[in-house]
């Protein structure tokens, strides 16, 4: 690797041809809309409808709804239907598509190929055909002791399950040479049942929390003749995906990129966020394409995305989809995520999904917005122009805030990972300290409601010279601009979760990390709370069928004097709201290490197993496979910049250092002088001398490191020896970058990285 490498694919970067890519087009030679592509490649329930015998699909939209099984022949004559759907659009293989517990996907392909044999004259005649049976569409069996499983299987202990969720859809994605895959999603289970993936555990708490809100709102809501009784609750999620992308050549370039997924050394440029002119700026021109296409792509499988625009940091972006049921949402994700790395890759560039791939910049997350609604639409989450008097909200409002309040820092736990440390409390994103922000309007509701109070209908401060907010709209003083709605809320970055005007904005959570584990706690422990709520309304309601409006507001007062510690308005970054969080007992967790030990402390793991979510093995599984994988990405970085600093960073100043000192022997030997050349070097030389006993370091300390299987003193070592080791070598090479000449300096810097899009 050289200067001349950088040199030569920077400048390959402004000669590229751009990719042509053709949009579907109708019959009538136009374009066709988003709308008539969306969901082109899906197996959707309407596909289902048209192709299959009515009593057929009648007994799969039961078996939807939980009234009954799903029997072998409905299972073989949707394989059936499926297949000749599939083939019809040239796919060749199928695969269950499943999310083992790596935050990954995972898939292997079967040929729809057959062979049958019969005889005639007796002799054996071969014939090929293609078939799928019910029997492949409901399960497959890939290894179960190749995948994470935290102890749960052993290398003899081979077999495992995956098996099609009937709830989220089949669908097709693009095989080679113009050929297609049909991709079942599908959970993962091993030879006993326990949970291997991210899905089963994550339907179990949508199971849970549904029933338990459904209970509630039969308790509060009479039976009405003309209207339909809510018959199932669903929780909702928008993921919103940040992301950088940065030209493949360059990336090509970075060792710690490709191996990391971060960049272990880089000094800033002189211009990087710090103009604050990226954000929503002009997308540019061949990520705008790629964008294009991406989104192409997910419309063919019904992925709703809706919102694209540049982000904070250089390089980085944002896509952002329409609401979806939560476990529907979560699919989407993670196709999102493929799609994006599949189509940069064919604009010459690179996705990075990491949450810190550059030092000094903002990181990335992947806001989950998440709330709760009816089998008819309604959003309970939703405070209506009244929020003082619609008990409904205030009821499931008050639920969250206990989950959050008692289980904050099980939350805290299910957004930790060694990436994910460099992004949280790094004044980018909220801190290690899990609050909730409402809002001015809904804090006044609820102390009112508290105090036995009229809500003061006036917020003070919000007159200006230039505006006054009136209720809910805004007048700008200007008489061609129209008055604007306001929303309840006000938004607080810094929170890592907020109330957003009718959802939760769980803002803390990973970029790269899949949407399940985050989500499925949060499920479980407002779970757990509605549960509670619900015991204590049944007492007050005594043999009432139905709770009266004073039953349910005395339920509600009660829960908002007791989540009060967990409410807070302010700036999440002070240090201030550290020691005032501190006084009010919630958990500041820094690291991720002390974060996975409280997925096992008494009062999370009873919640969990309590609610049917996880069994005790699957939870001391979890545990450790997060707890090891944090572990040995340390571990891999370290090894990583050990071998930067070997390889490429000293060399690179040992032969600046010689430069100097050639040059200063010679000007000495003719009698010129030499004083910028030796000062240069005295510079350089402690640094360099710095570096390589840091290196020496980093190398004694991997050897020191404890055996994964020492779960816990493995993760702190790695965690407080080693990571120090590796940011104190990052800073003195960063260092050495701004003295040594660009020339001998072997890796992409920042600036160049920032700038070839």
């Amino acid at each position: 690797m050289s200067q001349q490498a950088r040199i030569d694919v920077v400048s390959g970067v402004f000669g590229r041809i751009p990719r042509d890519l053709q949009f579907p087009k109708g019959s009538n030679g136009k374009q066709l809309a988003t709308s008539e592509i969306f969901g082109s490649n899906v197996f959707s329930l309407k596909e289902m409808g048209d192709r299959l015998p009515k009593p057929v699909f009648k007994t799969f939209c039961n078996q939807l709804k939980g009234g009954q099984t799903l029997d072998k022949v409905t299972a073989d004559a949707i394989a059936h239907a499926a297949k000749v759907w599939a083939l019809e659009r040239n796919a060749t293989h199928f695969t269950h598509w499943f999310q083992p517990l790596n935050d990954t996907t995972a898939e292997k392909h079967d040929s729809f190929l057959s062979l049958k044999t019969t005889f005639a004259n007796g002799l054996p005649e071969v014939t090929a055909l293609e078939t799928f049976s019910g029997s492949e569409l409901l399960q497959s069996e890939p290894d179960a002791s190749s995948f994470p499983s935290g102890g749960m299987r052993t290398t003899f202990e081979a077999r495992g399950y995956t098996v099609w969720d009937t709830k989220s859809p089949m669908f097709l994605q693009e095989g080679p040479h113009g050929t297609m895959i049909l991709y079942i999603p599908s959970v993962f289970i091993s030879y006993n049942g326990e949970a291997l993936d991210e899905k089963s555990v994550l339907l179990r708490s949508s199971s849970i929390i549904s029933k338990v809100a459904l209970e509630i709102l039969h308790l509060i809501e009479p039976v009405k003749e003309d209207v339909p009784r809510t018959k199932e609750i669903f929780t909702t999620l928008g993921t919103e995906q940040e992301y950088f992308l940065i030209d493949r050549g360059l990336y090509a370039l970075r060792p710690d990129l490709k191996t990391c997924g971060r960049t272990l050394v880089g000094s800033l440029p002189a211009r990087h966020q710090q103009l604050e002119d990226h954000y929503f700026g002009k997308i540019p021109t061949r990520v705008l394409a790629a964008m294009s296409e991406v989104e192409l792509e997910l419309a063919k499988l019904g992925v709703p995305i809706k919102t694209r625009h540049n982000e904070v940091a250089p390089c980085q972006f944002e896509a952002a989809p329409i609401f979806e049921e939560a476990m529907l949402a979560v699919d989407h994700n993670l196709l999102t995520m493929d799609i994006m790395h599949r189509v940069a890759h064919k604009y010459k560039l690179k996705c990075l999904f990491h949450e810190k791939p550059f030092k000094g910049v903002n990181g990335s997350g992947k806001h989950c917005n998440w709330s709760m609604s009816t089998d008819r639409g309604d959003n309970l989450l939703s405070p209506s122009s009244s929020p003082e008097t619609n008990y409904r909200f205030l009821i499931f409002l008050v639920a969250v805030l206990k989950g959050v309040l008692d289980h904050g820092d099980l939350l805290r736990a299910g957004v930790a990972s060694a990436s994910n440390d460099h992004r949280l409390g790094a004044q980018e994103a909220p801190p290690g300290i899990i609050s909730v922000f409402l809002g001015s309007e809904l804090n006044e509701v609820l102390n009112a409601i508290e105090e036995g109070r009229p809500v003061n209908k006036t917020l003070a401060g919000t007159e200006t010279t230039h505006m006054r907010i009136e209720g809910t709209t805004l007048d700008l003083k200007v008489a061609t601009l129209p008055k604007l709605s306001r929303d309840m809320t006000d938004r607080n970055r810094t929170s890592p979760f907020a109330f957003t005007g009718n959802k939760f904005e769980f803002r803390a959570v990973g970029s790269k990390q899949s949407p399940s584990f985050p989500v499925t706690i949060l499920n479980s422990a407002v779970a757990s709370a509605l549960m509670e709520i619900k015991d204590d309304l049944k007492k007050q309601m005594g043999d009432k069928a139905v709770a009266s409006d004073e039953d349910i507001l005395t339920v509600i007062r009660k829960y908002i004097s007791l989540t009060k510690n967990v409410r807070f308005e302010g700036d999440n970054y002070t240090e201030e709201w550290v020691q005032e969080a501190a006084k009010r007992g919630l958990p500041n967790i820094v690291k991720s290490p002390e974060a996975f030990k409280r997925i096992l402390s008494s009062k999370n793991s009873d919640m969990l197993t309590r609610l049917g979510v996880f069994t005790r093995a699957e939870l001391d599984s979890r545990y450790h496979i997060i707890a090891e994988k944090y572990t040995k990405e340390i571990i891999i970085e370290a090894q990583t910049l050990w071998g930067l600093l070997i390889q490429h960073v000293l060399p690179a100043a040992f032969s600046y250092r010689r430069e100097l000192s050639e040059s200063a022997s010679f000007l000495k030997q003719i009698g010129s002088e030499a004083a910028p050349e030796l000062k240069w070097l005295s510079q350089l030389a402690p640094i360099a001398t710095a570096l390589q006993e840091s290196a020496e370091e980093l190398d004694a300390l991997l050897a020191e490191q404890q055996p994964i299987e020492e779960t816990e003193a493995a993760a702190d070592h790695a965690c407080n020896k080693i990571s120090p080791a590796i940011e104190k070598a990052r800073s003195l090479t960063d260092q050495l970058e701004k003295l040594v000449a660009d020339k001998y300096w072997p890796l992409p810097k920042y600036h160049e990285l920032f700038s070839t899009l």
